[in-house]
């Protein structure tokens, strides 16, 4: 594999709108579509994977979104808010960041794209000074919930997550980030 081909990392930008919605279309009917009548589903895509949800979200400087590219197709993506507006009242973190969405292309997942964007994610948290990255789950994705657990996310609460008029339980999931101590040792700190 030369460095050209090495699949690239990198903001969203206005250009991407199209096709990263369309990804985002793709990955999550591969993996939900079956689970919901076709007017719950088509209504939920329409909230949170149209081309103008999709462009808003690029827009807004609350959010970062990260794409992983190869050969002009974008094949991976990441969306996080970086003030969470997950439920509250379930950790003691003071600056939660949300993972909201990490979708890899159904035809590439198990190949590291996901802990790429997993590894940009932990960085962001880090660089706007997040104390917790948080992310929900459906309670029935035990492949996500492994990939989320190998990270260092665990469950602290049972939630609602809507598609349309279906109700899905959902896992609020959190992972505490250490503050940075600058090389010192606990017992240095002040």
């Amino acid at each position: 594999m030369t460095a050209t081909s090495q699949p690239h990392l990198r903001l969203a930008t206005p250009a991407d709108t199209a096709a990263l919605a369309d990804l985002a279309r793709r990955a999550v009917s591969a993996k939900f579509q079956h689970l919901y009548k076709p007017e719950d589903f088509a209504t939920f895509m329409e909230a949170a994977h149209s081309d103008a949800k999709v462009a808003k979200e690029i827009a807004d400087p609350g959010m970062r979104v990260a794409v992983i590219e190869e050969a002009g197709a974008l094949i991976a993506f990441c969306k996080l808010v970086l003030k969470s507006t997950l439920p509250t009242g379930h950790s003691d973190a003071r600056a939660p960041l949300e993972l909201k969405q990490l979708y890899t292309d159904p035809a590439r997942i198990g190949g590291g794209l996901g802990a790429r964007l997993m590894a940009w994610a932990q960085a962001q948290a880090e660089e706007v000074g997040a104390d917790e990255i948080q992310l929900t789950v459906y309670s029935e994705n035990a492949e996500a919930q492994r990939f989320y657990h190998r990270y260092g996310f665990a469950k602290i609460a049972d939630i609602e997550f809507w598609v349309g008029n279906h109700c899905d339980p959902e896992f609020l999931y959190a992972k505490p980030l250490v503050p940075e101590t600058n090389g010192l040792s606990k017992s240095e700190q002040v």
